[in-house]
């Protein structure tokens, strides 16, 4: 019977509030108190903001009117293995780095083979920049400006590697001056995971951690905000 043995827990998802980073031109986060205890007797809040906003999982009707959408997705699907490429000191303050397969290859030089059915976690240092929104998605007249994963790397890891999923520190897992979002893309349309937003990347080990992913279950949701616990060993 699978089990997952831990020494740890690192929660990879950050606070939601109104004053968090967002993709441009989507709608605000909003908290609104419903009921009060001094009116009401007890606390209560509604609450609005994008479902590809704060760390948040893509789901494949994102990009494709027919496909799956968030409330499609296994419980056994968001329970994964998965290993950590660290490459904040490469990346330093370079946007616009596109992580390479030589990346991948460099990797695995010092870890080993990336295994089936992981998620594999890309560790670029912008998780430092989620405080400030300006220099987290740097938007200037030819768009957003942050690392991500190639399109050439991405078809890699899911061809050569069958891995089950890509997660990211930025707010996209493909670069953010790529228009096509073709890792999103390639990702989803074989129904895996795509994660943005993650934090505490740097808290975790290159291999043997096990990831559980919690979203809201929207009703053909193109995505959701997601609570991810990653579980060290």
């Amino acid at each position: 019977m699978p089990s997952i043995h831990f020494n740890r827990i690192v929660n990879l998802s950050h606070p939601i509030h109104p004053d968090i980073a967002l993709w441009p031109n989507d709608p605000p986060v909003v908290f609104k108190t419903e009921a009060s205890l001094e009116k009401d007797g007890y606390h209560l809040r509604s609450f609005s903001m994008g479902e590809h906003s704060a760390t948040h999982m893509n789901a494949p009707n994102s990009f494709d009117a027919g496909a799956m959408g968030i409330d499609g997705y296994t419980a056994e699907s968001l329970v994964r293995p998965a290993v950590v490429v660290d490459l904040a000191s490469r990346v330093g303050d370079e946007s616009d780095y596109i992580i390479g397969i030589q990346d991948i290859e460099r990797w695995e030089q010092a870890h080993g083979r990336i295994p089936e059915g992981c998620v594999v976690l890309f560790h670029t240092g912008w998780q430092s920049r989620w405080a400030d929104p300006q220099r987290f998605i740097q938007v200037d007249a030819h768009g957003p400006h942050f690392p991500g994963v190639g399109a050439a790397t991405s078809r890699f890891l899911l061809e050569q590697r069958a891995i089950a999923g890509i997660g990211i520190d930025t707010h996209g897992v493909d670069p953010g001056q790529e228009t096509t979002f073709a890792s999103n893309r390639g990702v989803l349309q074989r129904g895996g995971i795509i994660l943005e937003c993650l934090a505490q990347l740097d808290q975790l080990p290159a291999t043997g951690c096990t990831l559980v992913i919690g979203v809201l279950r929207l009703e053909a949701g193109s995505g959701s905000p997601a609570s991810v616990l990653a579980f060290v060993p």
